[in-house]
């Protein structure tokens, strides 16, 4: 309740709710964003003549859409797509798939597990079980049935999501040599080069803010937040690097922008996901010249 209150004290939250929930379907998509970006980045964006990375993502969504699109977005699906370029080795091995929440059969699913939406919708859309004995399913099912009715092409105009069949998918529960949560290597990619990397941590810890730290391909450090601040504590290079790095090249061929998403447990490494539009381009970057650093790299398709 308290951060309900909080929200609707912010003029800018109230904004982006009456638009997203009441204006939207009277919007076209170019209005719309343009809007959106305003409220959300502070000015407006020039969408025709594009230079940061974030105003590039908004023409993408609007003149950048593709068929199979779908596909490489739905998180089921997109397995048989991952694994017929780069091998089914670097999959995580799924245990089910369910159109509803009440078709799951949680009794005979193992101990530990993951449940995911196949429409998407980051940590909102996942429910991670560690020891069945004291698992919430009624949580559980709350949480998917409200991810379920997400959609992130309605909220941001992210086309690949428009057609996306949203379910529930089950997968193996996996943890990294922190034996305690599943670091996300996040490559940015442009036209099949990775130029940059992050690494999501602390997601799965009580109590702490997820952490973004950025590097570029030899692993440095790089000086910028987004989203999230960067972790406290120091970030090992993987095992799997160079390997991750090769793959992300393969996967991203062919496309102005994609983020390739990987874990790496002990140098055995996992596909997670790929995404279009990164935070949706609705996030600013810190300091504010790397917006337009990493739009320098896409190159928008006549």
């Amino acid at each position: 309740m308290y951060t309900r209150i909080k929200a609707l004290m912010n003029p800018r939250r109230v904004a982006i709710y009456i638009l997203c929930h009441y204006l939207a379907p009277l919007l076209p998509d170019g209005v719309y964003l343009k809007v959106l970006f305003w409220l959300s980045m502070g000015y407006w964006p020039n969408i025709d003549n594009p230079q940061t990375f974030n105003e590039k993502l908004q023409w993408l969504k609007l003149y950048n859409r593709k068929p199979e699109y779908t596909q490489m977005v739905d998180k089921a699906a997109v397995k048989k797509y991952v694994s017929e370029i780069i091998g089914e080795e670097y999959i995580i091995p799924t245990i089910g798939v369910w159109d509803s929440v009440e078709d799951i059969d949680f009794a005979n699913l193992p101990n530990q597990f993951v449940l995911k939406t196949t429409n998407g919708g980051g940590n909102t859309g996942v429910v991670i079980c560690k020891d069945k004995s004291t698992f919430d399913i009624k949580s559980a099912k709350r949480k998917l049935k409200k991810s379920l009715q997400i959609s992130i092409y309605r909220r941001f105009r992210e086309w690949p999501y428009k057609d996306v069949n949203s379910r529930i998918m089950a997968e193996e529960y996996m943890v990294d040599e922190s034996g305690y949560e599943l670091k996300d290597y996040k490559w940015l990619c442009f036209d099949g080069e990775p130029k940059a990397l992050f690494v999501a941590t602390d997601r799965a810890v009580h109590g702490e803010e997820t952490k973004f730290d950025f590097f570029d391909t030899e692993f440095n450090h790089l000086t910028l937040t987004n989203g999230h601040p960067n972790s406290h504590k120091p970030i090992a290079k993987p095992l799997g690097f160079e390997r991750m790095k090769v793959l992300a090249a393969k996967l991203s061929a062919g496309h102005p922008h994609l983020r390739v998403d990987f874990y790496d447990i002990n140098g055995k490494i996992y596909f997670g996901e790929l995404t279009f539009f990164h935070f949706s381009g609705m996030v600013p970057f810190e300091p504010k010249e790397w917006d337009y650093k990493l739009g320098a790299l896409i190159k928008l398709p006549m």
